[in-house]
């Protein structure tokens, strides 16, 4: 539900995680990092990248894509510009510290938005998904990698127990797909293109919605 997670807590546990997040989740997400990057990568044209992190994804982009990312953490925005400096990614024309829900951009001014293990880290996911529509050309895609909560049995149980933990460390593990299906149906302009599971062990999916 919409306040369950707040933005303060949100950017404080992002500070906490900056220092170590490559070390922690570098290879754990890398798959899920790769096949968004090589679906933004077809579309090509100016993407916005939401939840940008440390930049960890950057590199990994081809250099014909324009890509502007943001985030809700300055620590990690931090180390992302370094990264740029560093690998002289000329082709990343932003890095900016901006709230998923509330982007600072006209409507329909990327090709493709992706946001890499985010929505279940916003304090309201409808408005957040709404928004990334926004900014979307007509035509253009929608592309997330993120972990989608079980209907049932054992791992059902175990998200919600474990949910106030997760909370606090920054993100909801028991998000369902129906959460998904319907605001897709109240927003009326996406379709959806494709949810593949994804590693590890297909807790997580890659979905791609087009803006209609």
């Amino acid at each position: 539900m919409a306040g369950d997670i707040d933005r303060a807590g949100v950017e404080k546990a992002y500070e906490r995680w900056a220092p170590i997040y490559d070390l922690v989740f570098g290879k754990v997400f890398d798959h899920g990092r790769q096949s968004t990057i090589a679906e933004a990568d077809r579309i090509g044209g100016r993407v916005l990248d939401v939840g940008v992190g440390t930049g960890l994804s950057l590199s990994d982009y081809s250099r014909k894509t324009r890509i502007s990312g943001v985030d809700i953490s300055e620590p990690m925005l931090r180390r992302a510009r370094k990264r740029v400096r560093e690998l002289s990614l000329a082709n990343v024309e932003l890095l900016a510290v901006m709230d998923a829900r509330q982007l600072a951009f006209k409507d329909a001014s990327f090709d493709a938005v992706v946001a890499q293990y985010v929505i279940t880290a916003v304090p309201d996911p409808e408005a957040t998904l709404d928004d990334f529509i926004r900014v979307l050309k007509p035509g253009g895609e929608l592309i997330l990698i993120n972990h989608i909560g079980a209907e049932r049995g054992p791992r059902r149980l175990f998200e919600l127990a474990f949910a106030p933990v997760a909370r606090r460390l920054g993100w909801r593990p028991e998000f369902p797909w129906e959460r998904l299906v319907k605001w897709a149906a109240r927003h009326g302009g996406v379709s959806l293109a494709e949810r593949r599971p994804m590693p590890p062990m297909g807790h997580f999916s890659l979905i791609r919605y087009r803006k209609t």
